[in-house]
């Protein structure tokens, strides 16, 4: 089983909002990280079919996505990223009626409904109108939803969005059991959200892909940038204003800095060893510098 994106590219105008994304995906969780604006949500539909390029093109099994039709809906799952609810339905009225819209027979569809409400820790709310849901509980609905097919493919756009950090952490081991035989794909900005479970992470900005690799690889990338300073709580905020600081963190009257950094800061600073979100802060904290 193979995705494969072949120099995909969509223009607004004279933007351009993806510019020449290529990648192969097969099973496993794969996280496209990068800020608002990046390009992700316009990729993601480019993906599912529902935006066509300007050009390029995405490959399910060697067969274009855009080609396949009903055989590619079969195979997809969907979370978009601005994901509505009827209010006055119920939670099992709603992934019913999503059932029937994506053509799963009556009796497999009861069945596959109260799996997911189980697995999404939605079973006691089930007779409750998603009108009275928090933002959290929604999102676990859009997954189930998108989970309805058992697809092969499953995309989610900023699903953790509105969830609780115990939420995110069932989330999360949920996909990762989930991608064992399936191709999974997390597009966030929240950099635990993939540094947890992702098995390639693509760090896209304005358009590309800036950066790929697995976690410790992308982590390596800003090795060397990374220091740690002591400096007295009256001074901190002179340092968050000269360089990128990944962490503040108060000990008494002392406040120790992570600072992200191509340059040592000071003869005080010492070396540490750099992680995902250093990265992140790297391209993104100083992005418009840095294209």
């Amino acid at each position: 089983m193979e995705l494969s994106l072949n120099c995909l590219t969509k223009f607004f105008g004279r933007k351009a909002a993806v510019d020449c994304v290529s990648a192969r995906l097969g099973p496993g969780v794969y996280g496209l990280l990068g800020a608002n604006g990046a390009g992700k949500t316009t990729l993601l539909r480019m993906l599912c079919a529902i935006l066509e390029p300007t050009c390029g093109e995405a490959c399910f099994n060697g067969r274009e996505v855009a080609s396949m039709g009903e055989a590619y809906r079969d195979a997809l799952g969907y979370l978009p990223q601005d994901f509505g609810v009827y209010p006055n339905y119920t939670a099992a009225e709603f992934l019913s009626y999503i059932a029937v819209l994506k053509g799963i027979p009556r009796e497999r569809a009861g069945r596959r409904v109260q799996e997911l409400l189980e697995l999404m820790d939605l079973t006691p709310a089930a007779g409750k109108k998603l009108g009275t849901f928090s933002g959290g509980m929604r999102q676990r609905v859009g997954v189930a939803q998108a989970l309805l097919n058992d697809p092969q493919i499953l995309v989610l756009d900023e699903p953790t969005s509105g969830m609780d950090p115990k939420e995110r952490v069932r989330l999360r081991n949920l996909l990762s059991e989930y991608a064992g035989d399936k191709i999974v794909i997390l597009s966030t900005h929240i950099v635990s959200d993939v540094e947890a479970i992702a098995d390639r992470v693509f760090v896209m900005n304005a358009g590309k892909f800036i950066m790929q690799g697995t976690v410790p690889e992308l982590a390596r990338a800003v090795e060397g940038k990374v220091w740690e300073l002591t400096v007295p709580r009256g001074r901190a905020r002179q340092w968050q204003e000269r360089v990128m600081v990944a962490n503040y963190r108060r000990e008494g009257e002392q406040v120790v800095l992570r600072i992200v950094s191509d340059e040592r800061p000071s003869d005080e600073a010492a070396p540490c060893e750099s992680i995902l979100d250093d990265a992140y802060l790297y391209y993104f904290g100083g992005a418009e510098a840095r294209r």
